[in-house]
């Protein structure tokens, strides 16, 4: 199986140079009694309570692109603390990736409130989803009736007959856009969450859903 080491302390002291070093020693001899393959090993200093660290990227990266298929971190406090631990766990799961610790010699045992908290999450994701999709769909139908084609924003169609409409979770983008993100910012956020997604093709849906909203007010 082939993973991914990540070491994490909270500061840039040079007394915490030994720290990483440690880790990376540990989850090294984890990794060669599991037999997994190494496949990178990312080392950072940041705040665990920051969701916007770069080696939090760099591994997301590695999984959503299949080059990796197992996390190995010294326990769960390195990749992250409160929420941004709860919201990277959650993505481990939509990813299916395995995470190993050292602290486990093993597989993670998460505590019986963190996997709560875990189920919640999906089952208020799978309903926000529904939501979006239903009256997206009502949005459609309203828009149809009163003459708009979907068709015409998709470019080049008649070189690509037939091709399959990605999908992906347009509340997020939405969510993004609020927060003052570039749409290849969001494109590259959203392929860091395991969908393979171009910036023209966020930005097309965006407009889409801006129309399709805008007629769903108006009725």
């Amino acid at each position: 199986m082939k993973a991914i080491i990540y070491c994490r302390v909270s500061t840039d002291k040079k007394t915490q140079e030994t720290s990483l070093a440690r880790q990376k020693q540990e989850l090294t001899v984890l990794a060669k009694r599991n037999n997994f393959t190494i496949v990178d090993i990312i080392q950072e200093q940041a705040s665990g309570y920051d969701v916007d660290r770069e080696g939090i990227f760099r591994m997301l990266d590695y999984f959503s692109l299949k080059k990796a298929e197992c996390l190995l971190i010294q326990d769960e406090t390195r990749l992250g603390r409160g929420n941004t631990k709860i919201a990277l766990f959650h993505q481990m799961q939509k990813l299916n990736i395995s995470i190993y610790t050292a602290i486990h010699d093993g597989k993670l045992e998460l505590s019986e409130s963190d996997s709560m908290v875990l189920q919640i999450v999906s089952v208020v994701e799978e309903y926000q989803r529904r939501i979006h999709n239903a009256k997206i769909k009502r949005g459609m139908r309203k828009a149809v009736l009163d003459g708009y084609d979907p068709s015409q924003n998709l470019s080049n169609r008649n070189k690509a007959p037939g091709r399959e409409r990605k999908s992906f979770p347009i509340d997020e983008v939405i969510q993004l856009r609020g927060k003052n993100l570039t749409f290849s910012e969001i494109a590259r956020t959203l392929n860091g969450m395991g969908y393979a997604i171009s910036k023209a093709t966020v930005h097309r849906r965006y407009q889409e859903y801006i129309i399709l909203e805008s007629n769903t007010e108006e009725r």
